[in-house]
């Protein structure tokens, strides 16, 4: 289902260091993982252009040299670029692949790094033909947003799913290689129904369980809370905005993620109603086994 190296024979390994040197890459979005991925992709390529419509994220990112240039206008940047990273909330990316066509007349690499693949693919595979489009999510982030918490180093080690499309071509799969190497990250070459299952599992339902233990625990509990409960609903701090987008655009690999969940919790509610000790204690020894099978820690 996926793979470190694609079909094409094209991983982060086979990408030389300088290749990126001879392209201008424009970033659109400048949060938490735009800001980042600029940071990381600095001195590595020939330009890092940036499209923001926050005029305070744009003179940050002047002011820390995060990019070359930057504009509210899209007209003003793209035309320039060669590659074209999309960090934005997923809807937002679907929006931009609509218009796209008409902020950059010619030819382009088109990558996004969104947190939901499906939709996103789809769109892509409407641009007109001469954008070679391929999709991409790295499994990194902070429960904080904005260009002020970003980090060059944000997604070193960090899984980067990459989700080629049938008409992405090898130069597009080199390119988006060399970005993953570029920010120190992993590649997992993937379709998008996989990345959108996978995802739902270690990262979208997390969130909502996270933010389920927040809204039903009472402020007088909250009095006990301690490095346990606040792992727990780290999560529940993330953009709201964001996260309505993730949610809706992988809404039923989400709803298959909570149902498996759900089984899981019903066994233990039986355990503990039946005050059942040996089927608890079952389910509590399977814990650390099961997460040192999970993470191999």
């Amino acid at each position: 289902m996926w793979s470190r190296t694609d079909a094409e024979g094209t991983g982060a390994d086979d990408a030389p260091a300088d290749f990126l040197r001879e392209l201008r890459i424009a970033i659109v979005g400048l949060g938490l993982m735009g800001g980042s991925c600029a940071l990381a992709l600095r001195e590595k390529c020939a330009a890092v252009l940036a499209v923001e419509p926050d005029e305070n994220t744009r003179a940050l990112a002047l002011a820390q040299g995060v990019v070359d240039a930057v504009s509210a206008s899209p007209e003003e940047i793209l035309p320039a670029a060669d590659v074209i990273i999309l960090a934005a909330p997923v809807r937002t990316i679907l929006q931009t692949l609509e218009v796209l066509p008409r902020w950059h007349p010619g030819h382009a690499v088109v990558m996004d790094i969104g947190s939901t693949k499906q939709a996103i693919v789809e769109a892509m595979d409407a641009l007109p033909p001469r954008f070679d489009p391929i999709g991409g999510h790295p499994m990194a982030g902070k429960a904080v947003s904005g260009l002020q918490h970003a980090e060059g180093d944000l997604c070193r080690g960090a899984p980067f799913a990459l989700t080629p499309l049938p008409r992405t071509t090898p130069r597009a799969r080199r390119v988006a290689a060399a970005v993953v190497d570029a920010v120190g990250a992993v590649p997992l070459w993937m379709d998008a129904a996989t990345h959108d299952r996978y995802a739902a599992a270690v990262s979208h339902a997390p969130y909502v369980l996270s933010l389920a233990l927040a809204l039903a625990t009472g402020e007088e509990e909250a009095a006990l809370a301690g490095p346990g409960f606040r792992s727990m609903t780290r999560l529940a701090s993330s953009s709201p905005r964001m996260m309505e987008d993730i949610l809706r655009t992988n809404r039923t690999a989400v709803l298959a993620a909570l149902q498996r969940f759900r089984g899981t919790l019903a066994a233990l509610e039986t355990a503990l109603e039946a005050d059942d000790e040996a089927a608890l204690r079952a389910l509590l020894s399977q814990g650390p086994v099961r997460r040192e099978q999970l993470l191999g820690e």
